[in-house]
């Protein structure tokens, strides 16, 4: 797809759209946003207004068919990706869609088998791949500057956010028809997807899963473990509804020569511990953590060169934790 300008249309417009990603699409050059809908037609209507966006819609077809739109961005809960992803692809209209990919492996699969039918790009918003900060983890795991990696761990805790508390409206992040699973299944991606990228694809995963906070239906405390193609092993946990005195947000990378510390959502200095000591690298991100990406995806449409954070690479991190979930 070769276009002077990748014009860019939202399917939905929540918070992720207003402060991660949003104003990046608006800021790169070639790039533009032309439209947003909403299925709330007067919430579409004031974030185009309050944000200088020509046009507005509470119909995502109609979104799609608008010939000025030459690319959609998906930014609604899993359960309607695979269902507009398509919808796009067939109407010869690239997509950006938000993690995970989809509420199942088997959905990813949908996606990925249109995208190859119609010859038409799917990307996937694992943006974390891209930011400087995490760059500089994989460049000192690359510089084998703790050696050769022998384990990984992954260590999650939080406490309940308040709206876990409301029975009557719970959040759609722990209904698991609209997210997929619970807590798991929108922050873990984030992780297994940046090890996927520096240690390549995880060819065996299996976990447990439990509720033990009762606050809703679905699993809030995990362990997995996981194993590479190249045979190196991890593991993890994940606790949803930890006291906040035990909150963590911690993966190890484990070497001969020494580890590697870093956070994955709170960006925490990392960590660097070999025989000469411990050593604190602080890395700043940019003000909207998605704009690297976008950047990546817009050239990529421009042919100018070619993002790899495909439906294909963000299929595998589906599968890893629907394997970890049991599902399949």
């Amino acid at each position: 797809m070769s276009k002077k300008k990748i014009k860019w249309g939202f399917i939905g417009c929540g918070e992720v759209t207003k402060y991660k990603s949003g104003p990046a699409f608006q800021k790169i050059e070639d790039s533009e946003v032309v439209a947003v809908m909403s299925r709330n037609g007067e919430k579409a209507k004031t974030y185009a207004k309050e944000r200088g966006i020509p046009k507005w819609y509470d119909d995502a077809q109609e979104l799609i068919d608008d010939e000025e739109v030459n690319a959609v961005y998906i930014a609604t809960p899993p359960s309607s990706h695979a269902t507009y992803a398509i919808m796009s692809m067939k109407a010869g209209k690239p997509v950006y869609i938000e993690k995970p990919m989809a509420v199942t492996y088997a959905e990813c699969c949908r996606i990925n088998r249109i995208s190859k039918e119609t010859g038409v790009p799917c990307f996937v918003a694992y943006y974390r791949r891209y930011l400087p900060y995490f760059q500089k983890v994989k460049s000192l795991i690359n510089d084998g500057t703790i050696g050769n990696v022998i384990n990984i761990q992954i260590r999650f805790a939080q406490p309940p956010r308040d709206l876990d508390y409301n029975k009557a409206n719970l959040p759609w992040r722990v209904q698991p028809d609209i997210a997929g699973g619970g807590y798991f299944y929108d922050l873990a991606p984030h992780q297994i997807d940046l090890l996927q990228d520096i240690f390549g694809c995880i060819l065996e995963a299996s976990g447990y899963k439990s509720n033990r906070g009762g606050l809703y239906a679905v699993e809030d405390t995990l362990s997995g473990s996981f194993q590479f193609d190249n045979g190196l092993v991890g593991s993890g946990s994940w606790c949803f509804v930890a006291h906040e005195s035990a909150s963590e947000d911690r993966i190890e990378i484990i070497g001969d020569k020494g580890m590697i510390c870093f956070s994955v959502f709170t960006y925490d200095p990392i960590a660097l511990h070999t025989e000469e000591g411990r050593k604190e690298i602080l890395i700043e991100n940019p003000t909207y953590v998605q704009q690297p990406l976008i950047q990546a995806v817009v050239d990529h449409l421009l042919e100018k060169s070619i993002c790899s954070c495909n439906g294909e690479s963000a299929t595998l991190t589906n599968w890893v934790m629907d394997k970890i979930l049991g599902k399949i």
